[in-house]
C-alpha cells in the first residue's frame, strides 16, 4: 500500500483494499493514541479552517500532537488573508512553506482537489462545501467495523440531510465498495444527491424512504444527520424540513438490540438526550475514533509507518 506523500481528497479515491489497510492499522494505532509516540516529532501540520469547526479540527491537531509534531493554522477565515483578497492558491502555496501536511476546510466545493494542484505537501480534505468529508467517512467505518465486527452483510441507514450533508456522500460512496443494504431516508426536497445515487446503485442494494420506522427493525445502524441549515439557499424552505427526524427512546422500542447509532456531530434536535445512556449510542465514541483514524492518516501520509 502507497500513502506516503499521498493527497486525501475523496474517498473515491481510496480501494476497498485500501479502505481496509487504514482500518486495520488504526486498530493497532488505539494503544498508541492513549500513550502517545513521537514518530512525527519534527514534522508539522497546517490546519486551514475557512468554516467553523470544533470537532475536525481539534481532531487533527490532537492526532498531530498525540503522534509528536505540531500543528499550526486557522480556523475562520475572517483572520486569515483571505480577508484582503487572497485567493485559495496563494494562500496554500505560502502554508506549504511552513508546514509539513495540510487539512483544507473550505465552504466551495472542489476547493480541496484545487488545492492539491497548487501544493506540493499533502492535501487532507477536512470537509468542501456539501461535497464530501473523506475522513469523516474513515472514523464512521472504522467505528462501524470495530463495534459490529464487520461492514460486509450489514442494514445501514443514512438518514436526515442528505443533500447537503458532506458526510453521507462520503460515507454512501465508500460503503458502495462494500456488501451492504443502504436505505436512504429524506424529505423530498433533501434527498441523496443524483451523482452519489448514479454512483452506488449499481454496486449495493439501494432503497429511499421517507421514515424511519419502516425499516428500523432490521436495521444494523442508523446514521443520522442534522438538517444542514447553513447550507439552504432559502431560509423558508429550512423551516418546512427542520425536525423532520428525532430519535428518542420510543422509537428504539422498535430496534435491535444490537444497533448502533452513529452521528457526525453537532447535533440539534435528531437525538434526544435520553439516548445518550442507551447501549444503542456510538455518537461520542465516534469523536475518540476520529483522533484515532487521523493519526493513522497522518502517520501513514508522512511516512512514519507503512
Amino acid at each position: 500500500m502507497k500513502f506516503k506523500g499521498r493527497d486525501i481528497i475523496s474517498i473515491k479515491d481510496l480501494a476497498r483494499e485500501e479502505i481496509d489497510y487504514i482500518l486495520e492499522t488504526t486498530r493497532a494505532m488505539e494503544p498508541v493514541a492513549k500513550s502517545g509516540s513521537d514518530i512525527l516529532r519534527g514534522k508539522m501540520l497546517a490546519t486551514l479552517f475557512f468554516e467553523p469547526s470544533t470537532r475536525t479540527r481539534l481532531s487533527f491537531e490532537s492526532a498531530m500532537h498525540k503522534l509528536g509534531g505540531s500543528a499550526i493554522g486557522f480556523a475562520e477565515a475572517e483572520v486569515a488573508s483571505v480577508k484582503k483578497g487572497e485567493n485559495l492558491a496563494d494562500t496554500v502555496r505560502v502554508v506549504e512553506k511552513y508546514a509539513d501536511i495540510i487539512a483544507l476546510r473550505h465552504p466551495l466545493e472542489g476547493a480541496a482537489r484545487l488545492a492539491a494542484e497548487f501544493a506540493e505537501v499533502p492535501i487532507i480534505n477536512a470537509g468542501s462545501g456539501a461535497e464530501e468529508h473523506p475522513t469523516q467517512a474513515l472514523l464512521d467505518l472504522y467505528t462501524i467495523w470495530n463495534e459490529l465486527g464487520k461492514i460486509d452483510g450489514l442494514n445501514i441507514a443514512l438518514v436526515g440531510d442528505l443533500r447537503y450533508g458532506r458526510t453521507v456522500h462520503s460515507l454512501a460512496y465508500a460503503l458502495s465498495l462494500c456488501d451492504v443494504k443502504l436505505h436512504l431516508v429524506s424529505p423530498e426536497s433533501l434527498r441523496m444527491r443524483r451523482e452519489v445515487l448514479d454512483t452506488i446503485k449499481d454496486r449495493i442494494k439501494v432503497t429511499e424512504k421517507r421514515t424511519i420506522e419502516e425499516i428500523l427493525p432490521r436495521l444494523d445502524v442508523l446514521y443520522i444527520t442534522r438538517i444542514q441549515k447553513e447550507r439552504f439557499p432559502d431560509a423558508a424552505e429550512y423551516a418546512k424540513v427542520r425536525g423532520s427526524y428525532q430519535v428518542d427512546l420510543n422509537l428504539l422500542e422498535k430496534a435491535k438490540e444490537d444497533m448502533i447509532i452513529l452521528h457526525p456531530l453537532p447535533r440539534i434536535d435528531e437525538i434526544a438526550a435520553e439516548v445518550d445512556n442507551t447501549s444503542h449510542a456510538r455518537y461520542f465514541q465516534q469523536v475518540w475514533n476520529g483522533i484515532v483514524t487521523r493519526m493513522t492518516l497522518l502517520a501513514l501520509i508522512l511516512g512514519a509507518i507503512k
